[in-house]
């Protein structure tokens, strides 16, 4: 039997399993894009970190940084970007949720989010959408989505592993001379399609490799529709044993 709580990682006995689940309600998810070779996104990326102590945290929303990789040519390459991240972002433009790729950026539930400066993720929405439950074993993960609401049948759910406490000496660029930490970093993301299973939606995936041999990880997950990347439902939390 595996016990469930929302955001929170609870292991069988006598097992290697973790169990995450959000829980019907909308948990936001909060997507910093960033980069080490830009100047003003060290505030942004200790406003992210800060999040750790928000009660909220993986029950009300999911924070990710997701390190873009069009700075890199001003003088230092962030071991953290990937030309993915810069392509979602630039999705979003394309699909309205914001009108300008720009890094620091701030994107929740799929929206560009630009008052994140004056305070933190609120509440939970109220808003009914589904339980999203994450079952891993080692690298296996096996995910559930009971929608609440009737959704695009072509959902995909993507999980990223996130890692924490990072740091980096910066000797180049914008940031040279400056010692830059990091969270809720991605370092790597992986994608499966949703299928639907006894009355339910169903996908099997394996955690990315990269970045599986830090200390402190953390796992996010959100489902969302084939016609827009903006997220449905999130969920999160610590893997025990990496924080």
């Amino acid at each position: 039997m595996i016990l469930y709580l929302s955001g929170t990682a609870l292991a069988e006995p006598g097992s290697d399993s973790v169990s995450f689940s959000s829980g019907e309600s909308r948990v936001a998810l909060i997507e910093l894009y960033t980069s080490e070779g830009c100047s003003s996104c060290p505030p942004a990326d200790r406003w992210l970190s800060n999040l750790k102590g928000n009660s909220g945290l993986w029950t009300d929303f999911v924070p990710i940084a997701l390190h873009v990789d069009y700075w890199n040519h001003i003088g230092w390459h962030d071991r953290f970007s990937r030309r993915d991240y810069s392509d979602r972002q630039r999705r979003y433009i394309a699909e309205g949720g914001a009108s300008v790729v720009y890094t620091p950026g701030v994107f929740r539930d799929g929206q560009e989010w630009r008052r994140w400066r004056f305070g933190r993720p609120g509440a939970a929405d109220e808003e009914i959408v589904g339980d999203l439950t994450v079952r891993i074993n080692d690298r296996d993960v096996e995910v559930h989505f009971a929608a609440g609401n009737e959704h695009d049948l072509k959902m995909t759910v993507h999980i990223a592993v996130l890692g924490m406490n990072l740091e980096t000496q910066v000797s180049a660029g914008e940031n040279s001379g400056r010692t830059l930490r990091h969270d809720f970093v991605a370092l790597g993301v992986v994608s499966a399609p949703l299928k639907t299973h006894t009355g339910a939606y169903r996908a099997v995936a394996m955690l990315p490799a990269a970045g599986m041999q830090h200390d402190d990880l953390a796992i996010a997950a959100w489902v969302s529709g084939a016609k827009n990347q903006a997220p449905i439902q999130a969920v999160g939390g610590y893997l025990p044993g990496h924080n």
